[in-house]
């Protein structure tokens, strides 16, 4: 087992520090809120039990994963917000419900527990048909359904390019079971597409710096066009020294965005740059290992006033990418990754939007 570090920046006990700050805030019964006793959703949930499987801390990642599987609805989804164990916000986001099948097999990198993947095998196969069923014609995924079985026929860019990423980790995780799902890959391939070529059937969410770097974290973007999407509003969103913001239209630098900036910049091939960002970061920092979420500019006030569980996760994904020593380390670089960002041409079997 290998505990990441990044010279000069953390060391290896500091990724242990910030890791034992998330277990610190997981509850009783597994679950990871974002701050003690707040919010628990899915997503975030997922991103906290990864990091505490890069510090070493698989029981308690374990645990993480044990709880989606029990709180797991018939139809593959998770209610999009828990406090205490009560869903407090019922509608059922399509990323949620596809993300599992990257933890799982981040936890499976990381252990070689062949039997944890088995029996996640049909949380996660579950959650990935739910998201595909949710895929529009022109390969875009709309983004939720609520608790009336209606759906929001609204794509998320963000969104969508993390589902690209759980999809192609469902397709790995079900060729080491025996498992193949065609479709999948199938519903991947469509939904690269629609991220690549047209963005235009995605909600404007511009504003948002997800929206700018996730096409390149989540896989879609590989290359020199996820060098040049991230050269193209590099000066919008970056502070030097400081970090990444949230939006481009306020001066709110945020821990999360700026390492997960950093694992798209590492994707992209510039781990110097993505060394830069996690280093700059480090304001946010306290003694404990854990992180304030956020800043705001120029009089450096914190905001809000949170230390939250996924911007340590973010903190040690980030500072394990840029390590590269273990087989999670390339989850985003370089596992489950298509060869190539594929042709310009509409795949035959994909119905273009709009006739394109």
């Amino acid at each position: 087992m290998s505990v990441p570090e990044l010279p000069g920046v953390l060391t290896a006990d500091d990724i242990v520090a910030t890791a034992r700050s998330i277990a610190a805030v997981q509850e009783p019964s597994g679950a990871i809120p974002w701050v003690p006793g707040g919010e628990v959703d899915p997503w975030d949930h997922v991103e906290s039990a990864m990091a505490l499987d890069v510090a070493g801390l698989h029981a308690e990642a374990v645990a993480a994963y044990e709880w989606l599987r029990r709180v797991q609805r018939p139809d593959g989804t998770w209610a999009s917000r828990y406090r205490h164990g009560e869903i407090i916000q019922p509608i059922s986001e399509t990323n949620h419900a596809a993300y599992l099948a990257v933890g799982v097999w981040h936890h499976w990198l990381s252990t070689s527990d062949t039997d944890f993947l088995a029996r996640f095998w049909p949380a996660v196969s579950a959650g990935l048909d739910f998201a595909v069923g949710c895929q529009a014609p022109s390969g875009v995924i709309w983004w939720a359904v609520d608790a009336a079985g209606n759906t929001d026929p609204q794509a998320l860019l963000t969104g969508s390019s993390s589902i690209h990423q759980a999809l192609r980790c469902g397709v790995a995780i079900g060729a080491l079971l025996g498992e193949e799902r065609p479709e999948w890959e199938l519903a991947a391939d469509r939904l690269a597409h629609a991220i690549r070529h047209h963005p235009g059937e995605f909600a404007d969410k511009s504003r948002f710096s997800m929206d700018w770097y996730y096409p390149v974290l989540g896989g879609a973007l590989t290359g020199d066009q996820a060098r040049e999407r991230l050269r193209g509003r590099w000066d919008e969103f970056v502070t030097p020294d400081m970090g990444a913001r949230c939006v481009a239209d306020r001066p709110w630098i945020t821990g999360a965005e700026t390492c997960e900036l950093a694992l798209a910049l590492d994707v992209a091939g510039r781990p110097d740059a993505a060394a830069e960002m996690v280093a700059a970061m480090q304001h946010l920092r306290e003694v404990d290992g854990s992180y304030w979420t956020g800043v705001v500019l120029p009089e450096q006030v914190r905001w809000p006033d949170e230390r939250s569980t996924w911007t340590g996760a973010a903190v040690v994904l980030a500072v394990d990418a840029l390590h590269a020593a273990h087989p999670r380390s390339g989850i985003f670089r370089d596992s489950c990754r298509e060869p190539d960002a594929g042709a310009a041409a509409c795949p035959p079997e994909l119905v273009c939007a709009a006739g394109r």
